[in-house]
């Protein structure tokens, strides 16, 4: 909707009325390749164990939920820990309706100076900005989609931001920033008294380091990870940050009551204990991912080096918009994230990465449906 259309009755904010909601289309495909959703449902095995646990929180949902999810905050922490031989407690981690939610609490805690970022990267930091009222500045990437960290640096000691958010494995692009670069982020946002946001939504499938293992170091880093991704988990809305004790204190100033339902928990808690079995779901879209490469690569496609579980491509002879009509025409959603001669895809199962490179294949050769 835009702004010629709301009506003149309402209220709305000035500075919203531009704005469009976030959300890729949601069309029928035979293979929907836009969201970075997992392709890989939950086994019977862990879908009987939630509905059993659910089942058992049901006789109490005449009772609100623990508010403060400790049990679940202690799971976390224990998974963070076996990644990536840390030691952290329920006290470092918060937990909220996916990581949209603890992106929202930040601004909202911590939002009063302006955030930095650096595009193409995850779109809803600078919309979540916006919608809170916290000034955006966009520091930008070079053109290969790399971070420029002279000049992120340098963004820093001129804007001086509350937040400043890094993406790592970034999305749209699925490039990564280095642990010793993240180092140089939080030493120049230590000097602001900033924080350095380290969104890691994609982390599970990338071979770097987590940044978690920094925060001894640095107070002021917060990693931001989820559970849709690699743990399938997207329809349950679960995301959590990791940082000093201090800053989760400061969660409980801005978060809902009991913002966490009972059954969001426990269905959270049960698929932790299942772990090995939707993490080996990683290693395998990690293998498919090097696949669609190759077949791309064989088409004479460009694809942006990417450690996430999407790939983006450029190099075919049109625009971005015709292709992704075309490919939808044959069956295969895809995602125009709005970048110059660029397409995103996630990586699904075999059939569905099989039927991807089919369709682009047959629009490249100029085939006929």
């Amino acid at each position: 909707m835009s702004d010629q259309n709301w009506p003149l009755w309402m209220p709305l904010r000035d500075d919203l009325k531009p704005l469009s909601p976030y959300g890729a289309p949601q069309v029928p495909a035979q293979a929907t390749l836009n969201t970075n959703e997992s392709p890989y449902p939950p086994s019977p095995a862990l879908a009987q164990a939630i509905a059993d646990r659910v089942y058992s929180v049901a006789t109490n949902l005449n009772r609100y939920p623990d508010r403060d999810a400790v049990t679940l905050r202690g799971a976390l922490a224990k998974f963070i820990n076996s990644l990536s031989d840390t030691s952290f407690g329920a006290e470092e981690i918060w937990a909220a309706n996916g990581s949209n939610e603890i992106i929202q609490s930040l601004f909202m805690a911590f939002g009063e100076r302006p955030a930095l970022g650096f595009t193409p990267s995850y779109s809803m930091h600078p919309l979540i900005a916006k919608v809170i009222g916290t000034k955006w500045n966009d520091g930008g990437r070079r053109a290969d989609f790399s971070l420029d960290l002279a000049k992120a640096i340098s963004d820093i000691a001129k804007v001086k931001p509350g937040l400043t958010f890094i993406t790592t494995p970034n999305n749209p692009t699925g490039t990564t920033v280095t642990l010793a670069e993240i180092e140089e982020l939080l030493i120049a946002t230590g000097k602001i008294n900033g924080l350095l946001i380290v969104d890691e939504a994609y982390a599970e499938f990338s071979d770097q380091s987590s940044a978690v293992t920094l925060l001894a170091k640095y107070s002021n880093l917060v990693v931001i990870r989820t559970m849709s991704k690699a743990f399938a988990f997207a329809g349950a809305r679960l995301g959590y940050l990791v940082a000093n004790k201090e800053l989760v204190s400061a969660m409980f100033l801005v978060r809902l009551p009991y913002h966490l339902s009972s059954l969001t928990q426990a269905a959270a808690e049960v698929a932790l204990q299942y772990q090995s079995e939707l993490l080996g779901n990683v290693s395998t879209l990690i293998d498919s991912r090097k696949s669609v490469v190759a077949a791309l690569e064989e088409l004479g496609l460009q694809v942006i080096p990417s450690q996430a579980n999407f790939i983006l491509f450029s190099g075919f002879p049109m625009e971005p918009a015709q292709l992704w009509r075309q490919m939808l025409d044959r069956g295969v959603l895809i995602r125009d994230v709005g970048l110059l001669a660029h397409l995103r895809m996630t990586i699904g199962n075999e059939a569905e990465n099989q039927k991807f490179i089919q369709a682009l294949q047959e629009i490249l050769n100029g085939d006929g449906q």
